[in-house]
């Protein structure tokens, strides 16, 4: 992922703190209870060569690539996708590739919006075009988690009201988190509006975490359910990825306290080659602190641990 990248030499002097909640997280936590929580912990795509030799078997063929990566996560944040309208009967392999693999079963797809629909026809006479991608995803069955809208990066507040009127159409129960770029948008009145209207439908709003952009760490649930996309920077600035990591744990913990449900954690780096060690130690941290149970990542060369 190129979004929100800097240069190493930056990184030490980024202030990664996360910000306070946001308004529309304390509106939308008020008064819920405590509860357990389900945690999806994964990376963005699964056809990773670099992978292999850490987590795939070195003779792995790029086809067999989701089979291996469904043994060591339970989610995937499918960025697949969005560079064309999926068809069913590649969406029903991958489904079948999963029931065939997954030691647990319990393993979810979360698919991003097609770009056709966001970024070309940018919401607007996009009907056809998303009836044809919701009956796509949804031969998912049982694997389909929320998906993943995100507009284009010029898209800001300007067009409120066309991200509304296609909110509006979108059946009740698709469960979906949006993802707005455009740095108007996080800025007040704009702000506000925007979280208002998620939480008027029912929609998420996603949280990125990316070094470059700390504007969109906006800290808002418009829903009792978290989405976040880490970016880390890995390679010899894989401590200070992890420091982040423990930040969200505490930032979580206190989310759960108050009513949060649900956690979607998708991990990306710049660099792909070592997503799945930060991955590995987010879901250490999960498991320790905040009562998951997820299996670790099972790494084929002890070398490939850390920490």
């Amino acid at each position: 992922m190129e979004f929100g990248r800097v240069t190493p030499e930056e990184v030490p002097t980024i202030d990664f703190t996360l910000p306070p909640d946001g308004v529309q997280t304390k509106l939308t936590l008020d008064n819920l209870p405590a509860v357990a929580g389900d945690f999806f912990v994964g990376c963005a795509k699964w056809g990773r060569k670099e992978w292999k030799e850490l987590i795939y078997p070195k003779k792995t063929k790029e086809a067999d690539f989701l089979g291996e990566y469904v043994k060591h996560f339970n989610s995937i944040e499918l960025n697949a996708v969005f560079y064309s309208v999926p068809k069913e009967d590649q969406i029903l392999k991958w489904r079948e590739t999963v029931t065939a693999n997954s030691p647990t079963g319990n393993f979810i797809f979360c698919p991003k919006f097609s770009r056709s629909i966001t970024h070309i026809k940018r919401l607007k006479d996009a009907d056809f075009i998303t009836d044809e991608y919701i009956k796509a995803i949804s031969a998912f069955g049982p694997y389909l988690g929320p998906c993943f809208l995100q507009v284009s990066d010029n898209f800001g507040p300007a067009n409120i009201g066309i991200l509304e009127n296609y909110l509006q159409k979108l059946p009740i129960d698709l469960k979906l988190f949006v993802e707005v770029r455009h740095k108007d948008w996080f800025i007040g009145e704009a702000k506000s509006d925007l979280f208002k209207l998620l939480a008027k439908y029912g929609k998420g709003a996603a949280i990125t975490d990316a070094s470059g952009r700390r504007d969109c760490l906006h800290m808002e649930l418009s829903t009792p359910e978290a989405f976040i996309r880490f970016v880390g920077n890995g390679g010899k600035l894989l401590d200070s990825d992890k420091a982040r990591v423990d930040e969200w744990i505490v930032r979580i913990k206190q989310w759960l306290e108050n009513g949060l449900e649900k956690v979607y954690f998708f991990l990306h780096q710049h660099d792909e080659a070592d997503t799945p060690l930060i991955a590995d130690y987010t879901i250490e941290q999960f498991n320790l602190h905040l009562g998951s149970k997820l299996p670790r990542i099972q790494f084929i060369s002890q070398n490939s641990l850390f920490g």
